[in-house]
């Protein structure tokens, strides 16, 4: 079965009216017919019958056998940080989410748990900060936001040997590129405000599982933590899987392209993107992904300082200014000043974050008309490079 079909016939018809559209059940509390004796759902922090289609739809996504659907993505981190005790260690990527690392760092830090930054790309690294203390092997592939990529089957017999879990953030692919339990992963993370809903009008997070005593544990957290993804969050983020083999495959046509543009022109010290010949993990990226690599990428400037990116982000008219990624509209994001804003310059750097990277999210625009935008702002630059940032907002608005 073809992953579109997959994903259109995996949404059951409702069996109690036959609507073809699943039902947003806005309830607080079911009533039961005796106590204890009810239709399977008694109060909805507990279980809804709308998320309980998003839920499975999702786990038939990633060949997992139960999901769980958060508040935000960060939620569904906490979910799965809470499985530890104090004392446990995290081996952790070192380019990370800037919010990842913030709630490693400043919440769960004081409370004992120790977390290792390594290049996981290269698995060896992996390997030397190993412990018996190690509990999770926490990667992002591709990551945010220099697009790494890690192999998640070596890895995963890593983790095995140290009955650690591997837990792989798969929001930058999503399901349609990239299934990482079938490489051996134990928990797979989405922030379904990306690419699963695609819409950039919802947020959302999702853990999958394939290990029946995992989901025990992830589904008691869920509800005693109360972190759940709202019934009509549920049915924005079903109804945005229902074009996610539409609207994928052409931001990724759109990210190839662009990421060939860029890596012509003389102002752009380099490029990031996995499906560039010239990416150090490119062939990892090919049996991982197949031939599509996502629709993000990123790239650094010759002139490597926060004032040239700022004013670069700052002046595109299809790019929109803005954090997330994976909507339908092309997005412009400056880490160093947004979402990695958080982490210290020295570890940013470190890990790659540069001050003049800046991260593309490729909508599905026509590739010509995004092209011709960053030609059109390299040009700006050229001939007024004290442009500031207020001309672009004059400009829209």
């Amino acid at each position: 079965m073809s992953n579109n079909t997959q994903i259109i016939h995996g949404i059951p018809v409702d069996s109690l009216t036959g609507s073809i559209s699943t039902p947003i059940y806005q309830t607080a509390t079911f009533v039961q017919e005796a106590p204890g004796i009810n239709k399977g759902y008694d109060y909805a922090r507990s279980n809804n019958p709308t998320r309980n289609v998003l839920e499975n739809l999702v786990s038939q996504l990633e060949n997992g056998t139960h999901s769980f659907a958060f508040a935000t993505g960060l939620a569904a981190i906490d979910a799965v940080l809470k499985m530890l005790s104090s004392g446990d260690e995290i081996i952790a990527v070192d380019d990370i989410y800037g919010g990842a690392f913030r709630l490693f760092t400043h919440i769960y830090k004081k409370f004992g748990i120790t977390v290792h930054y390594v290049d996981t790309t290269h698995a060896e690294n992996i390997v030397e900060v190993l412990s018996e203390k190690t509990k999770l092997i926490w990667i992002e592939t591709p990551t945010n936001p220099t697009l790494k990529i890690s192999d998640i089957a070596r890895i995963s017999k890593i983790a095995q040997s140290c009955n650690a879990w591997l837990v792989v953030d798969n929001t930058f692919a999503s399901p349609l590129l990239q299934k990482p339990l079938n490489l051996g992963a134990d928990i797979v993370l989405h922030s379904g405000t990306k690419y699963l809903g695609g819409h950039s009008d919802l947020l959302a997070g999702i853990v999958t599982v394939k290990n029946e005593s995992l989901a025990e544990k992830i589904k008691f957290i869920q509800n005693a933590s109360g972190g759940i993804l709202g019934p009509q969050d549920c049915w924005l983020l079903i109804r945005g899987i229902e074009t996610l083999a539409l609207r994928v495959p052409k931001q990724c046509e759109n990210a190839l392209k662009v990421a060939h543009f860029l890596s012509t022109l003389s102002e752009v010290d380099e490029v990031y993107y996995p499906g560039l010949s010239t990416h150090l993990n490119h062939s990892v990226a090919n049996a991982q992904q197949g031939n599509l690599y996502g629709g993000v990428l990123s790239f650094t400037l010759k002139n490597d300082t926060l004032e040239e990116a700022t004013r670069f982000v700052s002046n595109t008219n299809y790019f929109k200014l803005a954090e997330s990624l994976g909507g339908i509209k092309s997005l412009i994001c400056q880490p160093a000043l947004m979402t990695h804003k958080s982490i210290p310059r020295d570890i940013r750097c470190k890990s790659g974050v540069k001050d003049s990277l800046i991260r593309l999210s490729c909508g599905i625009e026509e590739s010509n008309d995004l092209i011709e935008d960053l030609k059109n702002t390299f040009l700006l630059l050229k001939e007024d490079p004290l442009a500031k940032t207020q001309n672009h907002y004059s400009l829209q608005h």
